[in-house]
C-alpha cells in the first residue's frame, strides 16, 4: 500500500508551496506560525501531531486547487472539522497540511416540501437541527458534541448518538455528496430523491471513510417530520445486571427515541448535575426518551410503567416534570465524558458495540478489567443499540498506567469480538484502533479496502496513517 511513512514526515513546507497556498486562499486564510498550528494539532484523544501548515478554503474551487498542489508535491493532507473526534481521525500524523473546513459553513438550502437540506461540511450539527426545526423538520443524528461538532465531521466518521436506537446514524440521512478527490477532481454522488440505484453507492462508501478517500464539500441530507411531543424518563436501578437486563425487555415492547445507560461511577461523576436526587442504593441508571404524538407518548409512558412494575432491581420510574427538567437530564448525560477527567487526567474512550442481549456480559467484563488492571473504568452509552462507551481512565505520565491501559484495551477488544460485536460504533478507527482492525476484518476483505483506498488516492496523500494497520517503522500508533 502507498504511504508516507517510509520517508521523513513533512514537518515544514518550502516557501514556494506556501506562496502558492496563499495565492489560492488568500494570505489571511493560511496559518503557519507555531501558535496557530498548535490549535490544529490535537483532537478528542488528547494526542498531538503538529501540521506544517493549516489552510482555510472558502470554495470548492479552492479545495480543488489545494489538492492539485498537494498531488504535485505528494503533500499529506488532513481534512478537519471541529476536532472533536475520539479516534485521532483529524490528526496530522504525517505532518503536511491540515485543511480546516470552518469557512465552508453555509446551510445552502432547506427544502420542506421534499424534506431535505443541502449544507457545507463546516455547519455545526446543532445549528442545522435548530434551523430545520423552524420548518417543522428534524435531523436526528445527535452526537454528544452536537453543539460543537460539524456535519462534515459527522459524515466522515458516520457519527451516531442517543437517537440512533430509533432513527439510525448519519449514513441513514446522507442522500448525496460533492467531494474533491486527491487529484483535485470534483465528484458528485447520490441523489435528491428517496430512491436511487444508478451505479455504485459511492455516497455510502464515502460516509464513514474518515477523510481517507475524498474531501467532502457539500452534503445533501434527508430530514424527517419533527415529533410533536416528547417525554423523558429516568429509571434508577439497584444493580448493573438489573439495568442491562431491562434494556432487552424494554426493546421487546417499545422503540424509544433514546435509551441510555450509566453505571455507578458514571452516575457519581454527573450526580451534581441531575435535577433530582437518586435513591441511595442506585448503582445504574437508564434514561429514556419517548416521542411521537401527544396521545401516543402518554400511552407509551403508561405501557412502560406497566411493563416495569415489580421488575427486580427497579427502584423508581420518574417522568421529567417539564422540558427544562428533561433538558437538565440530557445535559448531565452530555457532560459525562468531559467531567470524567476528574478521575484521571487522561482517557481512552472505546465505543464498542455488542448484541443487546450480551450487554450484561460486556459490562461485567469491564468491571473485572478495572479490578485486574487497577484503573478506573466506567461504562455508559447507547444501550438501546448495544453501543457501550467503555472509558479507561489513566495518567499517561505514569508508564505503568499506560501499559495497564493498553492491556485493558486489548482484552476489551478481544472480549467484544468474542461476544459477536464490533470495535467501533461511531468514533471510527482513526489511529486508536488501526492496530486491532485485522482482528475483526479478514485479510481478503482488508486487502479489498486497501485497493479501494489506492483507487481513490493512488499517492496515499489523503489522511495517511489512518484506519489500516501500521506498515512501516515510525508509523505512529496510539500511546
Amino acid at each position: 500500500m502507498h504511504g508516507l511513512f517510509t520517508t521523513e514526515r513533512r514537518k515544514t513546507l518550502n516557501p514556494a508551496i506556501l506562496d502558492r497556498l496563499a495565492a489560492i486562499v488568500g494570505p489571511a486564510h493560511l496559518a503557519t506560525s507555531p501558535e496557530e498550528r498548535a490549535c490544529y494539532a490535537y483532537d478528542g484523544t488528547g494526542q498531538e501531531f503538529s501540521p506544517a501548515a493549516v489552510v482555510f478554503p472558502g470554495s470548492t474551487e479552492e479545495v480543488s486547487d489545494i489538492m492539485r498542489l498537494a498531488s504535485e508535491h505528494r503533500l499529506p493532507v488532513v481534512p478537519r472539522g471541529a476536532g472533536t473526534g475520539m479516534s485521532g481521525g483529524a490528526l496530522a500524523v504525517a505532518g503536511g497540511l491540515v485543511i480546516a473546513m470552518s469557512r465552508l459553513n453555509r446551510i445552502i438550502e432547506i427544502d420542506p416540501m421534499n424534506q431535505l437540506a443541502v449544507v457545507e461540511p463546516g455547519v455545526i450539527t446543532a445549528d442545522l437541527q435548530g434551523e430545520v426545526a423552524r420548518h417543522g423538520l428534524f435531523y436526528p443524528p445527535d452526537p454528544a458534541s452536537s453543539k460543537f461538532c460539524t456535519v462534515g465531521g459527522n459524515v466522515a466518521e458516520c457519527a451516531g448518538g442517543p437517537s440512533a436506537v430509533k432513527y439510525g446514524v448519519t449514513r441513514d440521512y446522507v442522500l448525496g455528496l460533492t467531494a474533491v478527490l486527491a487529484s483535485g477532481e470534483v465528484i458528485h454522488t447520490g441523489v435528491r430523491t428517496t430512491k436511487g440505484v444508478v451505479g455504485y453507492d459511492l455516497t455510502r462508501l464515502l460516509t464513514g471513510s474518515e477523510g481517507t478517500l475524498a474531501i467532502i464539500i457539500q452534503i445533501t441530507l434527508r430530514l424527517v417530520p419533527k415529533p410533536p411531543a416528547r417525554a423523558t424518563l429516568s429509571l434508577p436501578c439497584a444493580t448493573i445486571e438489573a439495568a442491562t437486563t431491562l434494556v432487552a425487555r424494554i426493546l421487546q415492547r417499545h422503540t424509544p427515541a433514546m435509551l441510555e445507560y450509566l453505571d455507578a461511577t458514571a452516575i457519581d461523576i454527573v450526580r451534581p448535575l441531575l435535577p433530582q436526587a437518586l435513591p441511595e442504593e442506585t448503582r445504574a441508571l437508564l434514561l429514556l426518551e419517548l416521542d411521537g404524538s401527544a396521545q401516543g407518548v402518554t400511552a407509551q409512558a403508561a405501557s412502560l410503567r406497566d411493563l416495569l412494575a415489580g421488575q427486580p432491581g427497579v427502584l423508581d420510574l420518574r417522568l421529567a416534570a417539564s422540558p427544562a427538567e428533561a433538558e437538565q437530564l440530557w445535559a448531565a448525560r452530555r457532560a459525562l465524558s468531559p467531567a470524567a477527567f476528574n478521575l484521571r487526567p487522561h482517557k481512552q474512550s472505546e465505543d464498542v458495540v455488542v448484541p443487546k442481549s450480551r450487554i450484561p456480559e460486556l459490562v461485567g467484563f469491564t468491571e473485572e478489567l478495572a479490578r485486574r488492571h487497577r484503573l478506573p473504568i466506567f461504562t455508559f452509552g447507547h444501550a438501546g443499540d448495544g453501543n457501550i462507551h467503555v472509558n479507561i481512565m489513566l495518567d499517561r505520565d505514569h508508564p505503568q498506567e499506560r501499559e495497564e491501559a493498553q492491556a485493558a484495551k486489548a482484552a476489551l477488544f478481544a472480549e467484544v469480538l468474542r461476544l459477536g460485536g464490533t470495535l467501533s460504533g461511531e468514533h471510527g478507527v482513526g489511529i486508536t484502533k488501526r492496530s486491532f482492525i485485522a482482528l475483526e476484518i479478514d485479510p481478503p476483505t482488508l486487502a479489498l479496502m486497501q485497493a479501494v483506498k489506492r483507487a481513490f488516492d493512488p499517492l496515499g496523500i489523503l489522511n495517511p496513517g489512518k484506519i489500516f494497520p501500521p506498515a512501516a517503522p515510525g508509523d505512529p500508533e496510539n500511546h
